[in-house]
């Protein structure tokens, strides 16, 4: 991994939440909290009501209908919970045997922080510029070093950043358009513990032999890491019906983050190798992530100056990410790839993903009880993208997102504060069955290896926004 300023900041601005509630909050592994004044309506219609500067991500043509020059900042607290149930775990090792591990590895994530920024600005009745700094994707798990599953997963990490420079144009007739750029830079790991029965049995060991390898190295472990940047596309429409109701559409285009950085294996068997002792073996790696395009409809209704009604919809394409491959830089020469016997294009490790495109829906409400003060109430049912190969690194489930929020304004001076909680219902618990197959023949099991388990999940979130028009 390149030790950077932009790394670091990366860190600091995105979210280090765990695998299955950044599959909770807005579907695969993008995140739904980039705005506390659209999270206190579950972001229902959030394309077709431009609050404030937020829209630079939700629709930029948005930021026709906002006047002079406006600042949104806040952040959001996400805390969840991800565990295993101990008494639906069945694992075995490469060789087939019941697995020696037996603990459920706690609970995989932390409780973090997800900042965001963004300005817009009138150059004239006709255009208007933005800027954003925002996280749209993130994903994170850290199991226990004694979990059942340690020779399929340990470490999962996504972090990614993106500035999205912005441009709105409008005709003066209540039809607007806007383009945005992201420029993402992603950084990524993937870690586990191996189980080093695989490399002996292709090493030519006896199951015997392999057994008493795998006794004597327990902890050999493998670690990737890596970064890219990527650019992708945002365009949105936004047009007014009547006084009382508008609609947005916003189309978000595909792209890949290319990560690249090292593979390492520490203490790996010599004794597999014709050596002796534990040897740490390293490798220019890359992994290849999918970053689907999506397509949002929104719709807002102002029955009368008190009550707004929302709506929206989004369909995002996650069916694009089929596997979690790690490849060679090196070709057959990696020192990583010749004991593992890997060739030509096959990956150093493969996980079959084969998700399915997904649908969000959602409707909230806001209440303007008096010129300073609105409440709002939102709910959005998301549909996860992992289907028959649900993985202990991304297990997942549908959900159901409830959220309230508040909205106090100062008329005079332009300022306004946000604030939003929500809590997440899940339809049922994540039933993890994760095994290794063939890149070829992603179907079909490569080894005996396998982790079972139900995981209970739960997550509650909590968001702040303050916006200035200037």
């Amino acid at each position: 991994m390149r030790s950077t300023m932009l790394s670091r900041a990366v860190r600091l601005a995105t979210l280090a939440a765990v695998a299955a509630p950044t599959t909770v909050f807005a579907g695969g592994f993008s995140l739904n909290e980039q705005s506390a004044s659209a999270m206190g309506t579950a972001n229902a219609g959030a394309a077709a009501n431009p609050e404030n500067a937020t829209t630079v991500m939700f629709n930029p043509a948005g930021m026709s209908q906002l006047k002079g020059t406006n600042l949104s900042f806040g952040a959001a607290v996400l805390d969840i919970d991800a565990e295993a149930k101990r008494s639906s775990i069945k694992t075995t090792d490469a060789l087939g045997n019941p697995g020696a591990y037996t603990a459920n590895g706690g609970d995989i994530a932390d409780p973090a922080v997800m900042p965001n920024l963004y300005l817009t600005h009138e150059l004239n009745d006709s255009i208007d510029v933005g800027f954003g700094i925002h996280a749209p994707y993130g994903l994170a798990a850290d199991y226990d070093n004694d979990f059942a599953g340690r020779y399929m997963a340990d470490k999962t990490e996504l972090t990614v950043l993106s500035f999205t420079p912005s441009i709105a144009v409008n005709n003066g007739k209540g039809l607007s358009m806007g383009v945005g750029v992201n420029i993402m830079y992603g950084e990524g790991r993937l870690s586990r513990f191996q189980d080093v029965r695989g490399a002996a049995m292709l090493a030519g060991l006896t199951p015997q032999e392999a057994n008493a390898l795998a006794e004597k190295y327990p902890d050999t472990y493998s670690d990737v890491e890596g970064d890219d940047v990527a650019v992708n596309f945002r365009v949105g429409f936004l047009y007014e019906l009547s006084e009382a109701t508008q609609v947005g559409l916003s189309f978000q285009t595909a792209t890949e983050l290319e990560l690249e950085g090292d593979l390492e294996i520490s203490q790996f068997p010599g004794e597999a190798l014709g050596m002796s002792g534990p040897q740490t073996l390293s490798e220019d790696a890359r992994v290849p992530l999918e970053i689907p395009e999506n397509v949002t409809v929104g719709v807002r209704h102002k029955l009368n100056p008190e009550i707004t009604l929302l709506a929206g919809a989004t369909y995002s394409r996650w069916g694009r990410f089929e596997e979690l491959d790690v490849f060679s830089k090196e070709g057959d020469s990696g020192a990583i790839s010749g004991v593992l016997k890997r060739t030509g294009d096959d990956p150093i490790t493969h996980i079959t993903e084969k998700w399915q495109n997904t649908w969000q829906f959602n409707v909230g409400g806001i209440w303007q009880a008096t010129p300073e003060w609105a409440f709002k109430a939102g709910y959005a049912w998301d549909e996860s993208p992992v289907d028959q190969y649900v993985t202990a690194r991304i297990p997942s489930e549908d959900r159901h997102w409830l959220t309230l929020g508040t909205q106090w304004k100062d008329n005079q001076n332009g300022w306004t504060v946000d604030a939003a909680v929500g809590t997440l219902i899940f339809a049922d618990d994540a039933k993890v069955d994760d095994r290794e197959y063939y890149h070829q023949q992603p179907n079909v099991q490569k080894s005996k290896s396998s982790y079972q388990a139900e995981y209970e999940l739960s997550a509650w979130s909590a968001s702040l926004q303050i916006s200035k028009a200037f």
